[in-house]
C-alpha cells in the first residue's frame, strides 16, 4: 500500500503542476537595505489576503505583493490621470463582464455594426478590438504543425520530432495513469460508502473504520490520503479534479499533438503576412472555458470602484480586446498583425501572456515589436511556464538577437512570484534567465475575472505579466510624458532587490534573483510611481 500511496502522491503533484498584477509631507520609497530581514509569513493567508495578495506590501504584510494599495492610498489618492489604452493580445475576452464592460476602449472612428470599414484600417466594425482567429478554438502546437508540413529540410525538424515523441509518450501514459487513478478512487469511494452505509462520510468516519479485509484497508487508506490533501474538501471534489485533468490530457492528445488536426478556420494563408482582413470583430469567448483573456484583463484594469469582483491594478485604463491565441499555439502572423493593430489604434501598452518554443516566422513578430517601438508602445510579456532558463532554451516571442542583444527597449519580460516570501517565492513553473527575463511579479494564486461574471484564482506567468502591465498603465496615466523605454526602466529600477536565495525551475536549483533576471528585483508599484514622478517632472 505504501508504494501505491507514493505513486498516487506523485501523480497528484504532477497533475497539479501541469494544470494548472493627502498631506504635504514627503513620500519616501520603500527602503531596500533591510528588505531581506523582513519576517517570513508563517500563518496561512486569509481569504481576503489570498484574493488581494498581489496588491499588498512586503514590509507591512510580509507578502511579496506590488504595494498597489499603498500606492493608491499614499500617492494616487483621487488623481485619475490620463486614460491609457491597454491592448490585451490573448485568447477571447468577455467584454460584457460586469468588471470589464465599463472600461472598454471604443473605436470612435468606426460606426458600430454597419458592415463597413469606416476608418479604412482594414477591419470592419472593429469597435472594441479584433478577433484574428475567427471561429478557431483548438489548434496544434507549432512543432506539430512543422511535422505535419513534412518539411524535413527545416533545421528544427529533428528537434520537433524528438519533442513530439517525448510529449506524446508522456501524455499517453498520463492518460492511462489518470484513468486508473480515477477508477481506483471511484471503487474505493463505493467500498467505503457501502461499509459505512452512507455517501456523505467524513475523515473522522474513515479513521474509525477497523477491518481485517485487505481490499477495504486499501480503500480506506486511499480515501484517507485524499482527505489529507488540503485543496480537496471531499472525495467528490477530488474526482472532479481528476476528471478535469483527464479532459485536459485528452485535448492535448486529440488536438495539440494530433498531426492530422486542421484547426484554423479563417480563410487566409498563415504563411503570407500580406494576406490580411481575415477574422471578425467579436473577441468574446467561443465557449465558457475560454477564460484566459478575461482573467488577464481583469488583473490589469477590472473596475476599481464598482464594489464587486476584483480591483484591477490600473484605475484609468481602457481595454482593447484582441483575440489571437487559440487553445494550442498561436500563429506568428496573427501575433504580428495584432501588435500592429494595437499600435495603430492608440494602445500605449500591450500585454502578451502566451508563448511557444517554435516560431517559424519570428522575424515577423520582431518587426512588429520594432513597429510598436516606433509608436512608443510598451510590450509586456510573460516569461513562460516550463521552469526553464530561457537564456538556454528557446522561447517565443522575444526581443533578443545574437543571444544577448535586444532589438528595442520597449519590451519587458516577466517571471512569476508566489505569495510566500522567502526561498519559495519564485514559482517553480516560472521560466527565468539573466538575459531574457527582466523582472519578477505576482503570478501564482491570482484572483481575477472569468467569463459570465465569475472569478477564480489562476497561476502562471500569464498572470505576472498583466500585473506589470497594470503598473505600467498607472505610470503612463499619471505621467503621460514618459516614453515606453522610460517606463520599462522605471519598473526595473524601482523594484525591490531581493538577496535571499530562491529555489528555481524544474531542477530546483538555488539561485540569487540577480542571477535569474536582468534587474534582480520584484516589481513595486509604490516605488515605481515615486521614481516616475522624479523623472517625469524633470
Amino acid at each position: 500500500m505504501n508504494n501505491y500511496i507514493k505513486y498516487f502522491a506523485l501523480l497528484v503533484f504532477f497533475s497539479m503542476f501541469l494544470f494548472g498584477c493627502g498631506g504635504s509631507s514627503a513620500i519616501i520609497s520603500t527602503p531596500t537595505e533591510n528588505i531581506d530581514s523582513s519576517p517570513i509569513k508563517v500563518s496561512p493567508l486569509t481569504e481576503n489576503e489570498l484574493k488581494t495578495w498581489s496588491h499588498l506590501d512586503l514590509v507591512k504584510d510580509t507578502i511579496p505583493g506590488m504595494s498597489v494599495e499603498k500606492a493608491y492610498s499614499d500617492i494616487i489618492k483621487r488623481k485619475m490621470g490620463k486614460p491609457v489604452i491597454v491592448a490585451v493580445i490573448d485568447s477571447a475576452t468577455d467584454i460584457d463582464h460586469e468588471d470589464l464592460d465599463d472600461v472598454l476602449w471604443t473605436n470612435e472612428n468606426e460606426i458600430p455594426n454597419n458592415g463597413k470599414d469606416d476608418d479604412n484600417n482594414g477591419y470592419v466594425d472593429d469597435i472594441h478590438g479584433w478577433n484574428f482567429i475567427g471561429d478557431t478554438y483548438y489548434e496544434q502546437f507549432e512543432y506539430v504543425r512543422l511535422l505535419a508540413s513534412g518539411d524535413t529540410n527545416n533545421p528544427r525538424y529533428t528537434e520537433a520530432q524528438e519533442k513530439y515523441n517525448e510529449q506524446f509518450q508522456k501524455y499517453s501514459q498520463l492518460k492511462i495513469n489518470s484513468s486508473k487513478l480515477l477508477q481506483d478512487v471511484i471503487d474505493a469511494d463505493n467500498a467505503v460508502s457501502k461499509h459505512l452505509k452512507k455517501k456523505d462520510y467524513t475523515q473522522k468516519d474513515i479513521s474509525a473504520i477497523k477491518t481485517d479485509n485487505k481490499e477495504l484497508q486499501d480503500s480506506v487508506a486511499l480515501i484517507d490520503y485524499i482527505f489529507s490533501i488540503d485543496r480537496y474538501d471531499t472525495v467528490e471534489a477530488f474526482k472532479e479534479a481528476v476528471e478535469g485533468d483527464l479532459m485536459t490530457i485528452s485535448i492535448r492528445l486529440d488536438y495539440h499533438l494530433n498531426k492530422s488536426h486542421k484547426g484554423r478556420k479563417t480563410e487566409d494563408n498563415p504563411n503570407d503576412l500580406s494576406d490580411v482582413g481575415y477574422g471578425n470583430n467579436n473577441p468574446r469567448p467561443t465557449v465558457k472555458t475560454e477564460s484566459h483573456g478575461t482573467h488577464v484583463s481583469g488583473i490589469i484594469l477590472a473596475e476599481r470602484d464598482n464594489d464587486i469582483g476584483v480591483k484591477g491594478v490600473a484605475n484609468n485604463a481602457k481595454l482593447m480586446a484582441i483575440r489571437s491565441t487559440p487553445n494550442g499555439d498561436e500563429y506568428d502572423k496573427d501575433v504580428a498583425l495584432a501588435i500592429r493593430y494595437a499600435s495603430d489604434n492608440g494602445a500605449k501598452i500591450i500585454n502578451m501572456s502566451f508563448g511557444k518554443s517554435f516560431s517559424p516566422h519570428s522575424d515577423w513578430v520582431k518587426d512588429a515589436i520594432l513597429y510598436a517601438a516606433a509608436k512608443d508602445v510598451l510590450i509586456v510579456h510573460g516569461s513562460g511556464n516550463d521552469g526553464h532558463n530561457i537564456d538556454l532554451n528557446k522561447n517565443y516571442p522575444n526581443d533578443i538577437i545574437n543571444k544577448t542583444s535586444e532589438i528595442s527597449d520597449n519590451y519587458i519580460t516577466v517571471g512569476a512570484l508566489t505569495p510566500r516570501y522567502g526561498s519559495s517565492m519564485v514559482a517553480d513553473y516560472s521560466n527565468f534567465g539573466k538575459v531574457n527575463v527582466d523582472v519578477f511579479a505576482p503570478g501564482s494564486e491570482i484572483y481575477s475575472s472569468l467569463p459570465e461574471n465569475e472569478y477564480k484564482l489562476q497561476n502562471g506567468t500569464s498572470m505576472s505579466a498583466p500585473n506589470v502591465s497594470g503598473v505600467a498603465a498607472l505610470i503612463r496615466s499619471q505621467f503621460p510624458n514618459l516614453t515606453a523605454p522610460q517606463v520599462k526602466q522605471i519598473i526595473m529600477d524601482s523594484g525591490l532587490p531581493i538577496n535571499t536565495k530562491v529555489v528555481v525551475g524544474e531542477s530546483e536549483t538555488i539561485e540569487n534573483l540577480a542571477d535569474i533576471s536582468k534587474s534582480g528585483k520584484i516589481v513595486n508599484a509604490y516605488n515605481a510611481l515615486i521614481m516616475a514622478s522624479q523623472i517625469g517632472n524633470q
